[in-house]
């Protein structure tokens, strides 16, 4: 089938591009190559949009959360990785959770019944020297394509450690150990809690450091690691009680097996590992927190003093691989189009964003972008009021170049708000982003139904 733009990568950004630009009536190679003979260190299949982390989109509070209202924004655009995730949805308190599975295999269906996308599985090695092309590839781009974009962008790519976490079978979960809640109660029984008292807590730490490591090749040895996926035993290193204030914290949590006549709902322990739902089933808890970079064989014995998950068995140990990213402040322009290259556009986590939905929010933008330029329209960004608007106007100039690190989505990003009280901050910028992203909608051209 002939196209009128090529699309690099089927992840959460090359995704949510293809389907915005072929709802649009835009035809749209989607090159993936896994499927094609090749794999990633970090996926497991070959499915579009396959998550690698965790099963969770964060938030889901539009009020007073930065990537809640930014759910909000992409369901209001008609977000296939929103669409898809409703109907993934699995328990998860006040964050949006999902089965893994069911959420690739609905991208992959919606995407494949619009007749205008080919969905190809081929690898691509270098960069199209002409004809409007996005590169969504991803932090885990092949070493053939990364080479081609360095080559082009003149710079040398940045690169981080994101680390994977266990995933452990319900059924071989001592619940007579451990209980189900939520902190504080919010949002239902949505987390298994397993309990630890100070010596056991104290071990653990100790086992973290101590135990053995994945060895990093001589040239990832400097590498530094993302803040907001750090490896757990690195976060012990940096103190005995980083976890209790972290991961592990135990607030708000009342263990009802500890109940006594004083304190008939139990008593906050030392400190917690609190396990999520990774599928609709309910037969898969993810550890929250727990991405790692230990050895298989040391994360199950290690693992297995957590009270509660003596006799655990693992559907996935955890594990690490290395992310790249590009110095998008310094290489791209406010549309994601590559300097000295515009034909290309690059979106998702490439270009430094983090989280799943800030990746596909970046792709959703590059396609709507794309769609305008090929339908000779002027483009207007969101406004930088809006969590769209912000996390695009940080990636694309925004932030410093000669420190730029890949960054969630946080009320950081928006313009400030001087005149509104600390209490009512959060909420002020939620409303005002959803009044001015409604402004900004109302002057787009309609996506036919």
């Amino acid at each position: 089938m002939a196209h009128d733009i090529h699309i690099i990568g089927g992840g959460l950004a090359g995704s949510e591009a293809a389907w915005q630009l072929g709802r649009r009536g835009i035809r749209v190679r989607l090159s993936e190559m896994r499927g094609g003979g090749d794999m990633t260190p970090a996926h497991q299949g070959d499915g579009l949009a396959e998550l690698v982390c965790s099963n969770s989109f964060r938030s889901d509070d539009d009020e007073k959360n930065a990537v809640g209202l930014l759910h909000h924004e992409m369901r209001r655009l008609d977000s296939i990785v929103m669409r898809a995730g409703e109907e993934a949805r699995v328990p998860a308190g006040s964050a949006m959770a999902v089965d893994r599975d069911v959420f690739s295999a609905a991208v992959e269906r919606e995407l494949g019944a619009l007749p205008n996308i080919e969905i190809v599985r081929e690898r691509v090695d270098a960069l199209p020297s002409s004809g409007p092309t996005i590169v969504a590839t991803g932090p885990l781009t092949a070493a053939s394509l990364a080479s081609s974009i360095a080559s082009a962008t003149g710079q040398d790519s940045l690169a981080f450690f994101d680390a994977i976490a266990p995933i452990v079978h319900h059924d071989t979960i001592d619940m007579s150990i451990a209980w189900k809640a939520a902190r504080w109660d919010k949002g239902g029984k949505d987390y298994i809690n397993c309990p630890m008292d100070r010596d056991q807590y104290v071990a653990f730490v100790q086992g973290l450091v101590d135990g053995d490591k994945t060895t990093f090749r001589e040239w990832e040895a400097n590498t530094p690691y993302f803040e907001g996926c750090m490896p757990i035993e690195v976060m012990a290193e940096r103190g005995p009680e980083t976890l209790r204030f972290g991961p592990m914290k135990p607030v708000g949590l009342d263990n009802p097996h500890a109940a006594t006549p004083e304190h008939p709902n139990g008593r906050w322990p030392y400190a917690v590992v609190q396990l999520r739902q990774d599928n609709k089933l309910g037969t898969l808890w993810n550890m929250v927190g727990f991405q790692t970079k230990l050895k298989h064989a040391e994360q199950v014995r290690l693992f297995r003093t957590i009270p509660g998950l003596e006799n655990a068995e693992f559907a996935r140990l955890g594990g690490l691989h290395r992310n790249t990213f590009l110095n998008s402040p310094l290489v791209l322009d406010r549309q994601l189009r590559l300097r000295g290259g515009e034909h290309v556009r690059f979106a998702g986590q490439i270009t430094g964003c983090e989280g799943y939905v800030e990746s596909a929010a970046v792709g959703l933008m590059a396609g709507m972008m794309a769609a305008s330029e090929l339908a000779g329209e002027t483009w207007n960004s969101p406004p930088r009021t809006t969590a769209m608007g912000a996390l695009l106007a940080h990636i694309t100039g925004d932030a410093e170049a000669e420190t730029y690190q890949p960054m969630n989505i946080n009320f950081g990003l928006f313009p400030p708000l001087p005149e509104v009280s600390k209490k009512a901050r959060k909420e002020a910028y939620t409303d005002r982003a959803k009044a001015d992203l409604g402004e900004w909608m109302a002057h787009r051209t309609p996506v036919p139904a």
